[in-house]
């Protein structure tokens, strides 16, 4: 493993040394103080983070195991994602073995919550979570970049400057996750560099060759490689997106001036926003491993794409922003009404409806009239690619990121 020390996650042997090192991190102590009580954290810091120092001490700092440290925060894990979601299910987990190891494909919507619902549910399942592909632009707080690397995560560089840097980061990415795979070490990876704000899931073939290039030499082929991957293609569905007003205000800045500059502590304020706030009913589908991969990247990027569409469970959320699109001033697109064939995995009564258009008209209503028409699409998108996966219209090909 130790070509891989730039982008690997901590062993075993790093893990007591990196808990105690954030539990004498003053500016950890003030986020978890933040997180237990903001009124203390805001009137007496000081006494907090000594609290909240012994309480790390006394719950954690006996942990000497990745494993053990992930059963130990499965309970708040739980309790955040019970804090914050009406409810949280899921399907497909059927057809995946507790004895192979996978590389999970994902839709990306949230920069934290995505892997850890995947992980949760894994976890509460009886399969062994996943090691986590996150970009290097979070590493830049380095509390984060600590929890993250204690939390089985592992680094994708994106600030690379020459096409020889970015070669030889995408030749260590690729054999690190071969070599995880091959010693029964599953994997989470995004779809795309970024999350999809407009709610159009779309699997970059970029991220597909480079899972074969440090496969090339053995002599496999693209397709054989791909099987030894076991892929498996998840698709996540929130009812709600706590941060569906900063996308939208994201997109309508990059449409109207061509580009998005983020701001000083964008990505964390987000990352506790996407953690915090309300969801509604999350749902997560696991696809079945491919077992058949075609022989070329894009084809297998449009087969990935195609099981998560046509998996991806909607909401009632989505139905309304669907319907609400075709009559709200400025909407991007005109449809009709939602087709009785689109495939959702539930019945939704009438008050289910009326409730959620309550709930986007509230949401609509509290932003700018200008980013609306993209707050729409990002509850929208995915019914035009769910009745397209199901052969019942023409999917949307192009993302803005």
């Amino acid at each position: 493993m130790q070509e891989f020390d730039a982008i690997r996650p901590y062993s075993d042997e790093e893990t007591a040394p990196a808990i105690q090192r954030l539990i004498k991190d003053p500016e950890f102590l003030d986020m978890v103080g933040r997180f237990k009580s903001p009124v203390v954290a805001k009137w007496a810091p000081g006494v907090l983070r000594g609290f909240v120092r012994r309480w790390l001490a006394r719950h954690f700092g006996h942990f000497h195991r990745v494993d053990d440290l992930q059963a130990g925060l499965s309970s708040y894990v739980g309790e955040l994602v019970e804090n914050t979601t009406s409810r949280v299910t899921h399907s497909g987990l059927e057809n995946l073995s507790k004895h192979a190891s996978h590389l999970f494909i994902s839709n990306h919507r949230d920069i934290v919550f995505d892997p850890m619902v995947v992980n949760y549910l894994l976890f509460q399942n009886g399969f062994r979570t996943t090691r986590i592909a996150i970009g290097d632009n979070l590493l830049a707080n380095r509390v984060f970049a600590e929890m993250m690397r204690l939390n089985k995560s592992f680094v994708v560089r994106r600030s690379m400057t020459s096409p020889r840097e970015m070669r030889d980061a995408y030749l260590t990415l690729s054999g690190f996750i071969n070599h995880s795979i091959d010693h029964n070490d599953s994997i989470w990876i995004a779809q795309r560099e970024g999350r999809a704000k407009d709610g159009i899931d779309l699997t970059d073939p970029a991220i597909i060759k480079m899972f074969y290039m440090s496969r090339k030499k053995s002599g496999l082929s693209f397709d054989e490689a791909m099987n030894k991957l076991h892929i498996v293609p998840v698709s996540i569905a929130y009812e709600y997106d706590p941060c569906d007003a900063d996308k939208a205000r994201e997109l309508e800045v990059r449409a109207r001036t061509g580009t998005y500059q983020k701001t000083e502590g964008e990505d964390t304020s987000q990352i506790m926003k996407g953690l915090t706030g309300y969801k509604g009913h999350v749902h997560v589908h696991f696809g079945a491993p491919i077992a058949d991969a075609p022989s070329e990247p894009k084809a297998l990027a449009a087969r990935i794409d195609h099981e998560m569409h046509a998996n991806y469970h909607l909401h009632a959320s989505n139905l309304v922003a669907y319907q609400m699109r075709g009559i709200h001033p400025n909407a991007h697109e005109t449809p009709g009404n939602v087709s009785d064939s689109v495939v959702t995995a539930e019945t939704w009564s009438p008050a289910d409806l009326e409730a959620a258009e309550a709930e986007m008209e509230r949401r609509l209503e509290s932003c700018d009239e200008a980013i609306r028409p993209y707050l729409l699409d990002m509850y929208a998108n995915p019914v035009v690619n769910a009745l397209a996966a199901n052969n019942i219209g023409e999917s949307i090909l192009t993302s803005v990121d």
